[in-house]
Formats: C-alpha cells, structure tokens, sequence
C-alpha cells in the first residue's frame, strides 16, 4: 500500500533508479493558492548534495505539477507530480541481488517478489521517495498554517549528543519559526555542532550514526481524534512507520514515562484565559487518542544509516553460503537531517487529513 489518508489521500509511486518518482494528492480543498516558492524552498530542506553530512548525489528535487493546478490555484481534481531523476548510479547496485545488504530491504524484497525486485538504489524503499512526500507535505503545511497550525521538528539526538529540550506546555511560536530556516534544526547551535562532528567521526570510520527527531504542532485544535484504534496516536504512528529508517515513535515524556511516577507523569489541568490548559504536557497533547489543545509533540527514533563502507557478514543466494559484502555508492552518514522535513510532512499531511474529517 503506497496510499496515506482518507479524506486527504497521497499516494507516492516510483522507484530510486526509475526515470520519475511522484505523487498523486486527492481531497485537496479547491480554490488553494499554494505558494510554490515557499513549496520549494521546503523541499529543499530534503535535498541530497548540499552538505558535508548528506549524500553527494546531486538531485534538484524540481517537482512537474501535472494536474490540479489552474492559474495557480487547486481546481477540486487531483494534484499529480512528478519528480525527475537524473543522478542514478545504478551499476553500484548490480552485485547486490545475490549478497543481500544488512539491515536493507533486499533480502525480504527477494523473498516477496524474486528476481522482479527492482533492486536499485533499494527501488521503492528507498529514501528518495520521499521527496514527494515533502511535495504532498508541504502542501500540507501551507492549509495548516493558514488555520493558524504551525508544524516544525528539531533534531533531539544524533549519536548520543542532545539537543535543548523545551518545555512542552510552552512550546514558543517564534523558537519553532526560527528552527525552519536553520540548515541544521537544533534549538542550541553548540549540540548541533557536536552534532555534525560526531556525523563526521563516523563517516570517516566509514560507518553511520543516528538519532531522533522531535516535532511540535501548535495551535492544533482539541476534540480531534478517535478513542482505540483511530487516535491520533495511531494515525501518526502509522504514518511516520512509512519513513524508511524510522524505527520508533513516541508522544510526550514517550518511553521515560515508564520509570516516572503518576504525580511526577501526570499534567494537572488549570484555566489560562478562559480555557482548559495544562501546567505539564507530558502527554504530548493527546489524551485517549484525542488532542486535548496543548502542543502536540511526536518523538521518532531514526536508525543508523544502513549502507556503510565497512566490509559485513551477508550470505550468498545463489550459492547458499556465507559471504562478504562491501557497499559502494553515495550514501548519508546521517539520515536525520534530511529526515527532519520527511516528518514535518508526513505529520502535517497526517493532521490535515485528521482536521478534513471533522
């Protein structure tokens, strides 16, 4: 299933190595003026080849808008678009079918769909299916904003070094602002720093780190949601899931909330200005699957980046032994500033849906 939403339903196709990846966006409100330049510019933020800790591929990540667009504004059909690619290395891949590489979706891919498995630049498990996902995300993003929703995420930890955490009942507007101009979001530039030479140490040892992202939505409304299996929760779990390489998600306090103790866990409730707010937000803006008003606030784990330079232990399929494997190609050392706008999207593409519902 390569479709997210309901009432805003995306559906992203393509491959790594394909001549185009895409989207198509249907439910799109008509009458939406998108600001393309600002559409761009997020998209940007995702880019591969414009710094020391991505990928050196060079892709400009352009999108074709196909349909849904008249004289700039949505017309009620669906938005389609097309991504070109036109870096691929595709001969880098061209051992890979018979040694599978570790912690890739090589190995299952071949035991679903066989020799058939566009293999290529991992074909569509690949990270660069994302960049759609930023085209139908940033749309998103742009209709939150103008219902006075602003979603943003900073990188939280990369490799064991942390970043500033903020209070979470008093997320500030402008702090969030200021974090989607930063190349590199962290709310303390010193972490970021430590950051991006621990991303470097590992990429000289040809190996790769990871870390967590965490994204703020404010000015979300409450009452949203379902209680069991249609909470908020499980819708951005779900979607976030879809992210290659997220291998976590969590609201709040998340897991630390299990050595807390319910006085120390519990956000007690308080009238500020003639509404229901709470002096802690633990929860991270959701009670019972519902949003309660406060900051919403998602934590996702993201793995180390799978291909490194290091020679591993894999096996040979054809000959059914025991092999090595050494990866070559262009690879990030560090996914999870690029991943940073990817769970923007995918959160902002989650909420607006969740909103069209009613």
């Amino acid at each position: 299933m390569n479709t997210l939403g309901n009432k805003l339903r995306v559906t992203v196709f393509g491959q790594s190595h394909a001549p185009a990846i895409g989207c198509v966006v249907e439910g799109m409100p008509a009458g939406f003026a998108p600001d393309m330049e600002k559409l761009a510019a997020f998209m940007a933020r995702r880019a591969p080849g414009q710094n020391a800790w991505s990928t050196n591929r060079k892709e400009s990540d352009i999108p074709e808008v196909l349909s849904g667009l008249v004289e700039g504004r949505t017309c009620g059909a669906p938005v389609a678009a097309v991504i070109r690619n036109n870096d691929q290395h595709s001969k880098d891949y061209s051992g890979l079918r018979r040694t599978p590489r570790p912690s890739h979706a090589d190995y299952t891919a071949f035991i679903k769909w066989g020799d058939d498995y566009d293999i290529r630049g991992g074909g569509q498990f690949s990270g660069r299916l994302t960049a759609p996902l930023c085209f139908a995300g940033g749309l998103a993003l742009q209709l939150l904003e103008a219902r006075g929703v602003t979603v943003a995420a900073h990188i939280d930890q990369i490799a064991g070094v942390s970043d500033t955490a903020p209070d979470f009942a008093a997320v500030d507007r402008a702090d969030l602002t200021a974090l989607l101009k930063k190349p590199f979001p962290v709310f303390e530039d010193d972490a970021g720093m430590a950051m991006r030479q621990a991303i470097e140490a590992a990429r000289m040892d040809a190996d790769s780190v990871g870390g967590v992202i965490r994204c703020f939505a404010l000015g979300f409304p409450a009452g949203v949601g379902e209680p069991m299996f249609a909470g908020v929760e499980n819708r951005l779990a779900g979607a976030l899931f879809g992210i290659p390489a997220v291998r976590g998600v969590s609201f709040g306090a998340g897991f630390a909330a299990a050595g807390m103790r319910g006085s120390a866990h519990n956000d007690p409730f308080h009238m500020d200005a003639g509404r229901v707010a709470a002096r802690t937000n633990h929860a991270g803006g959701v009670l019972g699957g519902i949003t309660t008003g406060m900051p919403l606030v998602v934590n996702v784990g993201v793995k180390p980046t799978a291909s490194i330079s290091r020679e591993q232990d894999t096996v040979d399929l054809e000959t059914g032994e025991d092999a090595k494997l050494v990866i070559h190609g262009r690879h990030d050392p560090c996914i999870v500033p690029r991943a940073v706008p990817v769970v923007e999207a995918v959160t902002a593409l989650t909420l607006f849906d969740m909103l069209l519902e009613g």
